[in-house]
């Protein structure tokens, strides 16, 4: 009886494992950038982005040094559990040493207006958006973002055997 518990439990850690590397590997591959976020301050109320829409406060929106226009993203605040999805609609300059600038709306999700600035990660929203982002930047220079294309897992149908057909009779035995 405790063999068979302890074989239980070992089956069972040994599925868990692989569960959760498939879920972190898959994770991990949504990273594009890490680095130090901060937000727009209420100069760039009203004005126009590098995009050419209106900034708001209130909108979940970021400016990025390469990503494209329309581009939404996840910031994650490294060693926290905030996060926030945003559209990039904006360009930080190519000197700057953050890595995003996000909206003061999501700026205050992250937990940014104290101290300004924190490290965050930035990740596609789904493995689809990643592919995107690597098909866009294919023939351009990457310039500091991770782009890994993820290796999906196909399933295939599972073909149902014909047992009418019997091997012997089709060869003639």
């Amino acid at each position: 009886m405790l063999a068979s518990n302890v074989l239980i439990r070992l089956a069972l850690i040994f599925f868990f494992t692989l569960f959760a590397k498939e879920a972190f590997s898959q994770v991990d591959s949504l990273l594009i950038q890490q680095g130090t976020a901060s937000y727009y301050g209420k100069k760039f109320q009203g004005r126009r982005t590098s995009s050419g829409e209106i900034f708001h406060l209130d909108s979940m929106t970021a400016a990025h040094k390469n990503l494209p226009f329309g581009t939404w993203v996840k910031v994650s605040r490294v060693g926290r559990e905030e996060s926030v999805v945003v559209k990039v609609n904006d360009r930080l300059p190519q000197r700057s040493s953050h890595v995003i600038d996000v909206s003061r709306k999501a700026g205050e999700q992250l937990g940014l207006i104290g101290p300004g600035f924190a490290q965050v990660r930035i990740e596609a929203l789904n493995l689809d958006e990643l592919d995107r982002l690597i098909a866009h930047f294919e023939e351009r220079e990457k310039l500091g973002l991770r782009l890994r294309p993820y290796e999906r897992t196909i399933n295939l149908p599972k073909r149902e055997l014909d047992l009418s057909l019997n091997p012997l009779k089709i060869n003639g035995l």
